[in-house]
Protein backbone atom coordinates (compact mmCIF):
# COMPACT_ATOMS: atom_id res chain seq x y z
CA UNK A 1 0.00 0.00 0.00
CA UNK A 2 1.31 3.40 -0.97
CA UNK A 3 1.46 6.50 1.16
CA UNK A 4 1.96 10.13 0.17
CA UNK A 5 5.73 9.84 0.52
CA UNK A 6 5.79 6.99 -2.03
CA UNK A 7 4.83 9.32 -4.88
CA UNK A 8 7.17 11.57 -6.86
CA UNK A 9 6.45 13.96 -9.72
CA UNK A 10 7.18 12.24 -13.04
CA UNK A 11 6.67 8.74 -11.67
CA UNK A 12 4.72 6.49 -14.05
CA UNK A 13 2.66 3.34 -13.70
CA UNK A 14 1.08 1.01 -16.28
CA UNK A 15 -1.99 -1.11 -15.61
CA UNK A 16 -2.83 -4.57 -16.73
CA UNK A 17 -5.28 -5.13 -19.56
CA UNK A 18 -9.07 -5.39 -19.47
CA UNK A 19 -11.15 -6.55 -22.43
CA UNK A 20 -14.63 -5.09 -22.78
CA UNK A 21 -17.27 -7.20 -24.49
CA UNK A 22 -20.76 -6.35 -25.74
CA UNK A 23 -22.46 -8.07 -22.80
CA UNK A 24 -20.54 -5.88 -20.32
CA UNK A 25 -21.52 -2.76 -22.25
CA UNK A 26 -25.20 -3.73 -22.36
CA UNK A 27 -25.27 -4.77 -18.67
CA UNK A 28 -23.81 -1.45 -17.52
CA UNK A 29 -26.09 0.52 -19.85
CA UNK A 30 -29.25 -1.26 -18.64
CA UNK A 31 -28.46 -0.16 -15.09
CA UNK A 32 -26.90 3.27 -15.54
CA UNK A 33 -27.09 4.73 -19.07
CA UNK A 34 -29.96 3.11 -21.01
CA UNK A 35 -29.43 4.70 -24.41
CA UNK A 36 -29.93 2.74 -27.65
CA UNK A 37 -26.29 2.98 -28.81
CA UNK A 38 -25.21 1.28 -25.56
CA UNK A 39 -27.95 -1.36 -25.57
CA UNK A 40 -28.63 -2.56 -29.11
CA UNK A 41 -26.25 -3.25 -31.99
CA UNK A 42 -28.85 -2.42 -34.66
CA UNK A 43 -29.78 0.89 -33.04
CA UNK A 44 -26.09 1.65 -32.51
CA UNK A 45 -25.39 1.04 -36.20
CA UNK A 46 -27.79 3.87 -37.07
CA UNK A 47 -26.43 6.20 -34.40
CA UNK A 48 -23.75 8.88 -34.33
CA UNK A 49 -21.30 6.14 -33.26
CA UNK A 50 -22.14 3.55 -35.94
CA UNK A 51 -21.49 0.65 -33.56
CA UNK A 52 -22.22 -0.50 -30.01
CA UNK A 53 -20.13 1.61 -27.62
CA UNK A 54 -19.64 1.82 -23.88
CA UNK A 55 -21.05 4.72 -21.94
CA UNK A 56 -18.39 7.24 -20.96
CA UNK A 57 -19.39 6.48 -17.37
CA UNK A 58 -18.72 2.80 -18.01
CA UNK A 59 -15.29 3.72 -19.34
CA UNK A 60 -14.73 5.77 -16.18
CA UNK A 61 -15.79 2.83 -14.02
CA UNK A 62 -13.46 0.44 -15.84
CA UNK A 63 -10.68 2.99 -15.45
CA UNK A 64 -11.37 3.10 -11.71
CA UNK A 65 -11.11 -0.68 -11.48
CA UNK A 66 -7.73 -0.68 -13.21
CA UNK A 67 -6.57 2.31 -11.17
CA UNK A 68 -7.37 0.57 -7.87
CA UNK A 69 -5.58 -2.58 -9.04
CA UNK A 70 -2.52 -0.67 -10.28
CA UNK A 71 -2.13 2.00 -7.62
CA UNK A 72 -3.20 0.69 -4.21
CA UNK A 73 -3.17 3.54 -1.71
CA UNK A 74 -3.37 3.03 2.04
CA UNK A 75 -6.95 3.78 3.03
CA UNK A 76 -8.21 3.40 -0.56
CA UNK A 77 -8.15 5.44 -3.76
CA UNK A 78 -10.05 8.51 -2.59
CA UNK A 79 -10.65 11.36 -5.01
CA UNK A 80 -10.68 15.06 -4.18
CA UNK A 81 -11.50 16.31 -7.69
CA UNK A 82 -11.39 15.09 -11.27
CA UNK A 83 -11.49 16.28 -14.87
CA UNK A 84 -12.61 13.77 -17.50
CA UNK A 85 -12.63 13.77 -21.28
CA UNK A 86 -13.66 11.08 -23.74
CA UNK A 87 -11.77 11.72 -27.00
CA UNK A 88 -13.39 8.70 -28.67
CA UNK A 89 -15.82 5.96 -27.68
CA UNK A 90 -14.86 2.54 -26.35
CA UNK A 91 -16.21 -0.18 -28.63
CA UNK A 92 -17.07 -3.77 -27.78
CA UNK A 93 -14.18 -6.19 -28.18
CA UNK A 94 -11.50 -3.63 -27.32
CA UNK A 95 -8.88 -4.10 -24.61
CA UNK A 96 -7.98 -1.12 -22.46
CA UNK A 97 -4.90 -0.22 -20.43
CA UNK A 98 -3.97 2.75 -18.27
CA UNK A 99 -0.90 4.95 -18.37
CA UNK A 100 -0.64 6.88 -15.10
CA UNK A 101 1.71 9.78 -14.39
CA UNK A 102 2.20 11.64 -11.12
CA UNK A 103 1.88 15.33 -12.02
CA UNK A 104 2.06 16.98 -8.60
CA UNK A 105 2.31 16.19 -4.91
CA UNK A 106 1.53 18.51 -2.04
CA UNK A 107 1.12 18.07 1.67
CA UNK A 108 -2.20 19.19 3.11
CA UNK A 109 -1.91 22.38 5.14
CA UNK A 110 -5.15 21.84 7.04
CA UNK A 111 -4.74 18.08 7.58
CA UNK A 112 -1.06 17.31 8.19
CA UNK A 113 -1.68 13.55 8.21
CA UNK A 114 -2.72 13.71 4.53
CA UNK A 115 -1.25 14.68 1.19
CA UNK A 116 -2.70 15.24 -2.27
CA UNK A 117 -1.36 13.48 -5.34
CA UNK A 118 -2.41 14.81 -8.76
CA UNK A 119 -2.30 12.11 -11.41
CA UNK A 120 -2.89 12.12 -15.15
CA UNK A 121 -4.46 8.93 -16.42
CA UNK A 122 -4.83 7.96 -20.07
CA UNK A 123 -7.13 5.02 -20.77
CA UNK A 124 -6.32 3.61 -24.22
CA UNK A 125 -7.58 0.86 -26.48
CA UNK A 126 -5.84 -0.53 -29.57
CA UNK A 127 -6.32 2.73 -31.51
CA UNK A 128 -5.52 5.32 -28.85
CA UNK A 129 -7.04 7.18 -25.91
CA UNK A 130 -10.68 6.60 -25.05
CA UNK A 131 -10.51 8.63 -21.84
CA UNK A 132 -8.19 11.16 -20.27
CA UNK A 133 -8.46 12.05 -16.62
CA UNK A 134 -6.69 14.34 -14.22
CA UNK A 135 -7.48 13.48 -10.62
CA UNK A 136 -6.46 14.70 -7.19
CA UNK A 137 -6.12 11.75 -4.83
CA UNK A 138 -5.95 11.85 -1.06
CA UNK A 139 -3.04 9.82 0.32
CA UNK A 140 -2.25 9.33 3.99
CA UNK A 141 1.20 10.34 5.18
CA UNK A 142 3.37 7.88 7.01
CA UNK A 143 3.35 8.29 10.77
CA UNK A 144 6.36 10.25 12.04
Amino acid sequence: MRHFEDFAVGQTFASGALTVDAAMIRDFARQFDPQPFHLDEAAAADSFFGTLVASGWHTASLTMRLLVETLPIAGGVVGAGVQLAWPKPLAAGETIRLAIEVAETRASKSKPHLGLVKIRVTTSDSTGPVQTMTADLVAPRRAA
